[in-house]
């Protein structure tokens, strides 16, 4: 999509559009707290949360890495959608100071305290989804506006979170309504740039079957979806839930099949939204089977088939196109990209075998490594880009005199 004129802008390149910063930020976010949370996993480190330690990692990349990613998204598409101007300057620098400062707090809440710490935390979803909501309605893109949903319940999670971990000691519905919320925003948004993304290269590089367009069964498996991972937020362990978790990963299982992503393998920039995609059928019946037969199917292996997988890479699957088009470059992922999707599969998929083989640490380290190094590289490689202006539109080579 074309990126609306902006504002006469003459501050930082980085202040200049909501992907930039919240792409950057995410990212070594992500890679750092995985780096971090492996030896305090084993007992090495501590944090001064007030959070368990769990609770920590688990809350920091649902809310903390997840939502910076969010927000970049969407404070980019938003312009898009409804033809404003975009959040930039000084507006989108306190948005980032007040995601940085729900990070330190909720690290530090120990000593601050949980309900402090749990204001400031929040402060940064709210911000974010007034932000949205005035452009998408002072733009009249009504249409848009479901986009929020998913957005709100990730706030209402957070806020859940902190106080449930606090009166339990541990969180448990919150936790799984952050996860759910997730996903649900991962099946609205995939399914809408994953076809469409698709059906261009196809019709350019490799005419022939195209995706489905949005029709009513991507509209039902969603709905179903939904259902079912709300009866997994407050009925975890009882058969209908799975059976309903099993009828979501059948039906997000053919919406996939339906994109045609088996005729993109020679565009990784394509097909790393179809990989990550899959892992959305695949943690919801990890999470069926969790519960018909959780002592085979560890619950820790559908956590991360959507945490690690479904969430990791398509995020990374964003973030690198969403980069390269908006800072002028061709829409070609080049080694250094595909480095990156292979690291990010590589390590959802070594954690999904850990969680079966919990004794096998090294699967752990090769998990936390590929998962956090991926991430880390998209800062290293992509930072440059996100820094610095976007690239002039390219002249025609003049004809020869």
């Amino acid at each position: 999509m074309a990126i609306p004129r902006l504002r006469d802008y003459t501050g930082p390149a980085i202040l200049c559009y909501g992907f930039r910063p919240f792409f950057l930020l995410g990212a070594a976010y992500a890679g750092l707290s995985i780096l971090f949370w492996i030896p305090a996993y084993m007992g090495h480190i501590e944090t001064f949360s007030a959070f368990a330690p769990v609770d920590w990692h688990i809350h920091e990349m649902l809310f903390g890495y997840l939502t910076a990613i969010i927000t970049g998204f969407l404070l980019t598409a938003i312009p898009n959608w409804t033809g404003r101007l975009p959040v930039l300057g000084l507006p989108l620098l306190v948005l980032i100071v007040i995601w940085i400062a729900g990070r330190f707090a909720v690290f530090f809440s120990a000593s601050i305290g949980w309900q402090v710490a749990a204001v400031i935390d929040a402060a940064f979803l709210a911000a974010v989804a007034v932000a949205a909501a005035r452009e998408i309605i002072a733009g009249k893109n009504w249409r848009n506006l479901k986009v929020l949903i998913p957005v709100a319940i990730l706030l209402i999670a957070n806020i859940c979170f902190h106080i449930e971990s606090h009166a339990a000691g541990l969180s448990d519905i919150s936790r799984r309504l952050g996860m759910a919320a997730a996903i649900v925003l991962i099946m609205i948004i995939g399914g809408r740039i994953i076809p469409s993304f698709t059906r261009n290269w196809l019709v350019r590089e490799n005419p022939g079957r195209l995706p489905i367009p949005f029709n009513r069964f991507d509209g039902a498996a969603i709905a179903i979806s939904a259902v079912a991972l709300a009866s997994w937020c407050f009925l975890p362990d009882h058969a209908g839930t799975a059976a309903a978790l099993s009828l979501a990963a059948l039906f997000q299982a053919l919406r996939l099949a339906r994109w045609a992503g088996d005729r993109t393998f020679s565009d990784p920039l394509v097909l790393i939204l179809h990989i990550a995609y899959a892992f959305v059928p695949i943690g919801l019946a990890l999470l069926s089977l969790s519960i018909f037969i959780p002592e085979t199917v560890p619950l820790a292996a559908a956590y991360h088939a959507l945490g690690g997988g479904a969430i990791g890479a398509m995020t990374l699957s964003v973030m690198t196109r969403a980069t390269l088009g908006h800072t002028g470059r061709d829409l070609k992922a080049d080694t250094s990209t595909c480095i990156i999707y292979v690291a990010v599969v590589l390590g959802a998929l070594t954690r999904i075998i850990a969680a079966f083989l919990p004794a096998e640490t090294t699967l752990l380290h090769v998990a936390a490594t590929s998962w956090s190094g991926a991430f880390l590289y998209y800062a290293l490689y992509y930072g440059g880009m996100l820094v610095r202006p976007r690239l002039k539109a390219r002249q025609p080579n003049p004809s020869p005199s």
